[in-house]
């Protein structure tokens, strides 16, 4: 991956779904130094449209269904692969697509609670203190460098929804956001490894297992 400052708007691939996905997608379409090239995202329904697809046809941004992202479909020149609440497994020959590589959002204090339900296994389990971490992307599942992060309060009423609704959910916005806008000013950005000793990984609760469509390409089988 390149190292050297970046010039010119920041070329992004923005992958994800939902509310998250769509508040990303508002605040890097109208930042003066970035440009969305391209969105992976879910199809959804006529009667329940994904709200990041959504935003994606409003604007006229090209679009990959969510699940067959690979290295072979990233657009040319794309500097930076962006994931806000993407269930697919971005892999290593996807990422060298862009000068970057990728940068995604995990809705725990990394390298503690990784896996698919953070947010719930954070409240099953206890703790008083949860938080959000940006981390680049690897060949382990949320086990990247850490890029950036902030905490804050599990109250003791607090579901997952409400958590993700009043603090977990805004903070990821505004930590891609402004990494997102660090790697534009500054380009590739050192993080700090995660403490393998720390590390907690606990089973999704009801979801699907992470989705790799690189792995479909080669013969695999995508739930390994």
């Amino acid at each position: 991956m390149n190292q050297k400052k970046h010039t010119g708007k920041l070329r992004i691939l923005l992958c994800g779904q939902k509310w998250i996905g769509a508040q990303v997608f508002k605040a890097l379409y109208h930042s003066e130094d970035t440009e969305i090239v391209a969105v992976s995202s879910p199809d959804g329904t006529d009667e329940h449209p994904d709200r990041l697809t959504r935003q994606a046809e409003l604007y006229g941004i090209d679009r990959i269904t969510a699940g067959t992202l690979t290295a072979m479909n990233v657009p040319e020149g794309t500097d930076l692969i962006v994931c806000a609440h993407s269930h697919d497994f971005i892999g290593e020959k996807t990422r060298m697509r862009a000068t970057y590589g990728g940068i995604g959002y995990h809705p725990s204090l990394l390298p503690l609670h990784r896996g698919k339900d953070a947010i719930r296994w954070a409240i099953k389990m206890g703790d008083r203190i949860t938080g959000g971490t940006v981390y680049r992307l690897s060949n382990q599942v949320d086990g990247g460098e850490i890029l950036d992060q902030a905490w804050c309060f599990i109250r003791p009423k607090d579901d997952a929804k409400e958590l993700w609704r009043r603090d977990i959910g805004p903070m990821g916005v505004e930590l891609l956001t402004r990494t997102v806008e660090r790697i534009a000013q500054q380009g590739h950005l050192y993080g700090q490894e995660q403490d393998e000793a720390l590390a907690t990984w606990e089973p999704s609760m009801d979801a699907p297992p992470v989705h790799r469509p690189d792995l479909i390409m080669l013969g695999h089988d995508p739930a390994a």
